[in-house]
C-alpha cells in the first residue's frame, strides 16, 4: 500500500514538474530575431516613400499633425482606432473611410488638404484634424 502510494505521488511530481518546467517567454529557441526588427524599420522607411499613409485614432486626436504624399502618386491611406471607434474624411479628395479600413486614391493637385473624423465620437469630436500636405 505505502510502495503504491509513493509510486503515485512521484508521478504526481513528475507531472507537476513537467508542466512548471516550460519556457513561456514566446521566443523561439536558437531563432535570430534580430532581423525581424530591420526588416520593420526597413518597412517603415519604403512605407513613407511608396505614398501608403496610416493614421492612428484615439480620443480624441490622430497621431499626427500632418501627413505629406507626393501629387499624382496612388495612396494607400489606412485606418486603425487605437481607442475608440473613429473614421476619416477628406472632402476635396472624395476619400472616407469608417472605422478601421483602407482607401487608395491618386491627389492630383499640390496643396493642404483636411482630414477629419466623420464619425461623432464624443466630447473631442470637432478636435480631431489633421492636414494632409500633397507635393
Amino acid at each position: 500500500m505505502k510502495k503504491s502510494l509513493l509510486v503515485a505521488l512521484f508521478l504526481s511530481l513528475i507531472l507537476v514538474l513537467a508542466a512548471c518546467g516550460g519556457d513561456d517567454s514566446g521566443t523561439d529557441a536558437g531563432v535570430d530575431n534580430s532581423t525581424e526588427e530591420t526588416e520593420s524599420s526597413s518597412s517603415s522607411e519604403e512605407t513613407a516613400s511608396n505614398n501608403e499613409i496610416e493614421i492612428n485614432a484615439s480620443n480624441f486626436e490622430f497621431d499626427q499633425a500632418e501627413y505629406t504624399v507626393n501629387a499624382g502618386e496612388e495612396v494607400k491611406l489606412s485606418l486603425v482606432n487605437v481607442e475608440g471607434m473613429h473614421g476619416i474624411g477628406i472632402d476635396d479628395l472624395d476619400v472616407s473611410i469608417e472605422g478601421d479600413g483602407e482607401v487608395v486614391f491618386t491627389p492630383e493637385e499640390p496643396g493642404e488638404y483636411t482630414i477629419y473624423c466623420n464619425i461623432p465620437c464624443g466630447q473631442g469630436h470637432n478636435d480631431m484634424v489633421s492636414t494632409l500636405i500633397v507635393q
